[in-house]
């Protein structure tokens, strides 16, 4: 028995419309580690792959490994009918031919369930080898849907070249050209060398040390006037307390010098405490200030958008690409902010977009000759 709850059925909807229009029909293989999907198109030039791990739903179940062959069409239909914040369950038996889904409401007041048939669909899984890619190239989603969405107007084909200048786009038409570069912005440095940014993190690490240290420098010196002080009055304390005093108005004289005393280093402790409570309270309050900005630069999860292009390049690469497969590609941008193109000369452009559910992968087969 299927049974998998996502928290949201607009990630499965987002997912749909961005492989609709280059698959039909599909098997969705559900296995005990996830739902896989693996498809090519009908000219057998694009290959779509799309992983859901099971740690990414909200309650998953797979007894036994089981295919789900939907149209996608009639699966997109059913989905629009279900809210971006409903939670969606997919459930079925092991050998039923009925996928069922169910949606749920935030506020729970609301539940619908539908059912669409399922078919048999005879597919080989192909074996898609590991590649050492020769470029990389990391930028937002954004931009890569805008570059080739600008492109297509002009042209079919767009040649991507990688090289030490940057990532070239471009694209010749019949009555207009263009052509975008996009150079390297971080600053890790081209071919992938992070002498950079790890000379900055370990600057950053230094003076953060640094910062702990002279703190607990100040602590401890305040903690030795603290302890010399409260010596000096205890002293004072037994010094006036033997001294044998026969008037009782001198007594009531010392007494209250004492008490004057003991008032006056009360409240030099108090505001000493207080200067050492304003002294600690930045400090606290700039180390997480300072892991958060490295937490930030980290956007291998795909999360967040990067800070601009980076380009790791081994040799130079230069490749044509059909733009009406690119802008299928582009659609996926909605599940994530980053988008990785991953080239090598003669060899598939990988296309691939990560998200907290999963990934969702693309291969093209690059244009040879002037096809």
């Amino acid at each position: 028995m299927l049974e998998a709850k996502l928290s949201e059925a607009g990630i499965l909807k987002r997912l749909l419309d961005a492989i609709k229009e280059l698959v039909s029909d599909a098997n969705f293989e559900c296995t005990e580690e996830g739902i896989n999907l693996q498809a090519m198109d009908n000219s057998h030039v694009a290959l779509v792959s799309v992983k859901l791990d099971a740690v990414g739903f909200k309650r998953y179940r797979c007894d036994r490994p089981m295919p789900l062959g939907v149209n996608l069409t009639s699966l997109t239909k059913v989905l629009k009918c279900a809210k971006d914040d409903d939670t969606c369950t997919l459930t079925a038996a092991d050998d039923a031919d009925v996928l069922s889904l169910t949606y749920e409401a935030r506020n729970t007041d609301r539940i619908a369930e539908y059912e669409m048939k399922l078919m048999d669909i005879d597919t080989d899984t192909l074996g898609i080898p590991d590649t050492d890619y020769d470029a990389r190239v990391t930028l937002p989603s954004s931009e890569f849907s805008r570059i080739v969405r600008d492109l297509s107007q002009l042209g079919e084909s767009v040649r991507i070249e990688v090289s030490k200048d940057g990532v070239r786009f471009v694209s010749e038409g019949e009555a207009a050209n263009g052509n975008i570069l996009l150079r390297h912005t971080d600053t890790s440095g081209v071919n992938g060398k992070k002498g950079d940014s790890s000379k900055v993190k370990k600057e950053e690490d230094d003076g953060e040390d640094e910062a702990e240290a002279n703190e607990e420098e100040n602590e401890e010196e305040e903690d030795e006037d603290g302890e010399k002080k409260k010596k000096v009055k205890k002293e004072k304390v037994k010094k006036e307390a033997g001294e044998d005093v026969e008037m009782n108005g001198e007594e009531e004289e010392g007494d209250e010098e004492f008490k004057a005393e003991s008032d006056g280093e009360e409240e030099q402790d108090q505001e000493e405490s207080s200067t050492k409570k304003r002294k600690k309270a930045p400090s606290k309050s700039e180390k997480p200030a300072k892991k958060a900005k490295k937490g930030k630069s980290k956007d291998d999860d795909g999360d967040d958008a990067p800070d601009g292009v980076r380009i790791e390049m081994n040799q130079h690469v230069n490749l044509t690409f059909s733009l009406k497969y690119l802008v299928n590609f582009s659609k996926s941008a909605s599940l994530s902010n980053v988008v990785q193109l991953m080239m090598s000369n003669d060899v598939p452009l990988l296309v691939s977009y990560d998200f907290n559910q999963g990934f969702i992968r693309y291969y093209l087969a690059p244009k040879i000759g002037d096809d």
